[in-house]
């Protein structure tokens, strides 16, 4: 591209989903009542999990952190969308679509890793029940969670870094609903092979490798299981990972299906719906297949309810109580 056709980008337009204007308020509506579920009910798994002492273990402080990190992946995209559909714009600044690309692959990438640590944990819960506790020790799950983040973080900063020294053309349209890595490397006009190649590679291995170590673990899990003489046996140990089976089966079926499908691109209307239901729609139904599938985790939540509703009654019982006094007092006078 010939440096006349380059200029400093301001901001960048997200096309999104529909250009009609009677959609908007269909899709602000659904975008919005996704969002609440997705937050809620991530926020009342963290909250279940660490007001009660009997989820302290393992495998619910990862869920607690996978909770986090998929309120934290759909707010990074979702907000900015439910605004532009509000205000009939489409706009993003430059410094904001940096920004949505950085934290959309720190927790992107936190989640892969999550994932792939619950079924290591699973892994030594049902194949080495003995030394469970010796190996998943404390300072060994603060480590796997601590190196997590770091590898999330240290790669989106590389990238981030490597986009803000590009320069762009005078097309600033991005043809998704958030900016999106790849899309946005089409509309530079500086050379991006070093961001093409660091992409590909950090995403052949986010895929791979942490998929590889799901797929072994549970490999090793339906082996075990197998061995186990009694039938009720068996669904007990199945039981313990089938709500993080349904989750990884749903995160990667639908990641997967972006960017694998033949004739499917990222940027058209399947790719968008595809992208919908691993950032938007998989993180909001994690809980309910969590809550749903988990007794302890069924229990915690029915008395995290029931200690909000009591302390709900308590502030009216105050409230009333202090209207009582003011009525007293002002009929005294």
């Amino acid at each position: 591209m010939k440096p006349g056709n380059q200029t400093k980008v301001v901001e960048f337009l997200l096309l999104g989903f529909s250009q009609d204007a009677q959609d908007q308020p269909m899709l602000f509506g659904l975008f919005l009542s996704m969002y609440l579920i997705t937050v809620l009910g991530n926020l009342l798994i963290i909250l279940a999990v660490s007001s009660d002492p009997h989820l302290h273990i393992p495998m619910y402080f990862f869920l607690s952190i996978l909770s986090l990190a998929d309120i934290g992946f759909t707010s990074t995209t979702v907000p900015k969308m439910l605004v532009n559909l509000q205000t009939q714009t489409k706009s993003i600044s430059y410094a904001g679509c940096i920004t949505q690309m950085y934290f959309f692959m720190v927790f992107g990438g936190l989640d892969t890793f999550l994932l792939t640590v619950m079924a290591y944990d699973r892994f030594v819960a049902i194949c080495h029940p003995l030394y469970y506790p010796t190996i998943m020790n404390p300072q060994l799950c603060g480590l796997l969670v601590l190196v997590s983040w770091f590898i999330s973080l240290s790669y989106s900063l590389i990238q981030s870094l490597l986009m803000l020294s590009l320069s762009f053309c005078t097309n600033w349209v991005i043809r998704h609903f958030y900016c999106e890595l790849a899309q946005v490397l089409m509309l530079a006009c500086s050379n991006t092979l070093i961001n093409h190649i660091l992409l590909y590679m950090v995403t052949g291995l986010l895929g791979f490798v942490p998929l590889s170590g799901i797929l072994y673990s549970y490999v090793q899990i339906v082996s075990t299981i197998m061995r186990i003489p009694s039938a009720d046996g068996k669904y007990k140990a199945f039981s313990t990972c089938g709500s993080h089976l349904s989750v990884v089966s749903l995160f990667y079926g639908t990641g997967l299906g972006v960017y694998l499908s033949p004739g499917t691109s990222p940027s058209s209307q399947k790719g968008m719906v595809a992208s919908v239901m691993y950032t938007v729609v998989t993180p909001m139904l994690n809980p309910f297949i969590y809550s749903l599938r988990n007794k302890d985790i069924k229990t915690a939540l029915w008395k995290l309810l029931g200690r909000m509703l009591c302390v709900y009654r308590c502030i009216d019982s105050l409230a009333w109580i202090s209207q009582a006094v003011r009525r007293g007092w002002t009929m005294g006078e």
